[in-house]
């Protein structure tokens, strides 16, 4: 959960005297960690969400479909909170058997933690527009745990006797505080369409979190014969000496689980707490029996993205391979795993990559790379950028919010989505690209249709004939007014002001736009 919003949005008190109860355009301020989903039938349509600030709503889930592949998306629509004082976080997407589309997240106070909530919402348009919620576990259920973080959901495509299962995973909340240990991971299971789930506690004796590890976060997967599996963290000396992954699964709809352990021993996580650490599971498509898991580890000589596999159903488990290809102990961490199968087997990797900053450590320029295997050789890929630039980095990035990318790889086409802050704030970069040719398009999932122009700027900003009339602000990044007054041309002098960013609000009886620019 992100409990870092309140501050961060400090600077916007201002605006409380002429901003009450009003919407900002989207897009504009923050948009982080997203994730994607394709339409089962049609390689084409691909549905977006992600965190977005929305002004007077705190952050939001924001949704955005494309129906060409991802050369353009729909406007982006976002879901109303439970209460207004409520703040949302952590979206996946994952479609049914029979096409519909389903949305889980958090919706929570953010500031006390009082009340929150994981929900999923139904879509039978491809993502167009959003059913009402459903509550897939309330704080409530676990007294002292907080255990609606990081809910992951995936569901039974296959067309078994579990067919169209919804399983969400989670864990307890960073909030040391007010958790009591021992910690736990949880599971909800839906078994009819998402309209009721059933909650309880994932690990169980013998193969216990324990009170070592702080949020022991479950990564999910249904495998392609309709198994439920998931991978856990484990420590508690009366188990083993060594930390554990511990892998659950369960054939029955969750009615039982059989245990075992994947791995065991040092060299798991790192110990920086800057980078995005989130381990993932991911199955073949295809092969029931093969699975491979993505985290970070040190063993190499600095943060490094590995993975362990298994092709016998999670009996044994390789030895932790290296997957980026700068070279081993050169100081350059990497962070932000996520990974898919193709249909045939190839396997894709995408991280945050740092190789080519000119300094060591999380806060320096940072890229988007990719690598994915051949599943007929076993042979990987030069890794390669599929970022269009190296991004400078800002303090936003070490903050929550940001904790996650996603990609999908498609026959021998990746599909990629991140968010990075090119343009001066954190937004959503979606990037298509063939893994054999040089086929590289990244573009931005949209905001507001109206746009201001060019961004940066020297001196003035042309802006769309609609704001003729409208009051405008001008706002530091402190959030102090620099300039105001009504737009009575198609562009905006700004001559005075020193280089630097700036917030553009544009305020009409209706709405308000707003909009981040640079100066140069």
């Amino acid at each position: 959960m992100k409990t870092w919003i309140l501050t961060y949005f400090l600077s916007f008190v201002c605006l409380v005297l002429f901003a009450q109860n009003e919407l900002v355009s989207e897009g504009n301020y923050f948009e982080g960690e997203p994730y994607l989903c394709m339409g089962p039938s049609d390689p084409q349509h691909l549905v977006a969400a992600w965190m977005g600030f929305q002004f007077n709503n705190k952050v939001v889930i924001k949704t955005s479909v494309s129906n060409n592949g991802g050369n353009t998306w729909s406007t982006p629509v976002w879901q109303t909170h439970l209460s207004p004082n409520f703040s949302s976080a952590d979206v996946s997407l994952a479609y049914d058997h029979l096409g519909n589309v389903f949305m889980c997240y958090i919706d929570y106070d953010n500031i006390n933690f009082s009340a929150g909530k994981v929900l999923v919402r139904k879509s039978i348009d491809g993502g167009i527009s959003w059913g009402n919620p459903s509550i897939v576990i309330d704080i409530s259920m676990c007294p002292n745990q907080l255990c609606i973080d990081r809910p992951w959901m995936v569901i039974d495509q296959t067309t078994g006797p579990n067919a169209g299962t919804i399983y969400v995973t989670n864990m307890n909340a960073n909030q040391p505080t007010m958790i009591i240990p021992p910690y736990h991971p949880y599971i909800s299971i839906s078994t009819d369409g998402g309209q009721s789930f059933q909650s309880e506690q994932l690990d169980a004796t013998g193969f216990l979190s324990g009170s070592v590890i702080p949020q022991p976060m479950p990564s999910p997967v249904v495998t392609a014969d309709g198994r439920f599996t998931a991978l856990y963290p484990s420590y508690l000396p009366s188990q083993s000496i060594f930390p554990r992954l511990i892998r659950a699964q369960s054939n029955n709809q969750g009615q039982t689980y059989t245990y075992n352990v994947a791995y065991q021993g040092l060299g798991y996580g790192t110990s920086d707490t800057l980078v995005k650490a989130g381990p993932l599971l991911k199955a073949h498509p295809n092969n029931a029996n093969q699975m491979s898991y993505f985290f970070l580890s040190e063993d190499f000589g600095e943060t490094d993205v590995v993975f362990i596999e298994t092709t016998n159903d999670g009996l044994s488990w390789s030895t932790p391979a290296r997957i980026n290809q700068d070279p081993a102990g050169n100081g350059k961490i990497q962070d932000l795993i996520w990974a898919d199968y193709a249909s045939n087997g190839d396997l894709a990797v995408c991280w945050r990559d740092r190789r080519n900053a000119s300094a060591s450590g999380y806060s320096v320029q940072s890229e988007i790379y990719c690598t994915v295997r051949n599943h007929s050789t076993g042979v990987w890929m030069n890794d390669f950028s599929v970022s269009d630039q190296a991004v400078n980095h800002q303090s936003i990035l070490e903050d929550s919010g940001n904790d996650f990318m996603n990609v999908i790889l498609e026959s021998d086409t990746l599909n990629v989505i991140w968010g990075d802050v090119r343009s001066g704030s954190l937004k959503i970069y979606f990037t298509k690209r063939g893994i054999y040719d040089s086929t590289n398009h990244t573009s931005e999932l949209p905001g507001s249709n109206l746009r201001v122009f060019p961004n940066p700027f020297l001196e003035d900003l042309a802006l769309p004939d609609e704001y003729l009339g409208f009051d405008y602000y001008v706002l530091s990044h402190e959030g102090k007014t620099v300039q105001q007054g009504k737009v009575k041309l198609e562009k905006l002098s700004l001559t005075d002001l020193p280089k630097g960013s700036y917030h553009l609000l544009i305020i009409s009886p209706e709405k308000r736009y707003q909009y981040q620019v640079v100066k140069h």
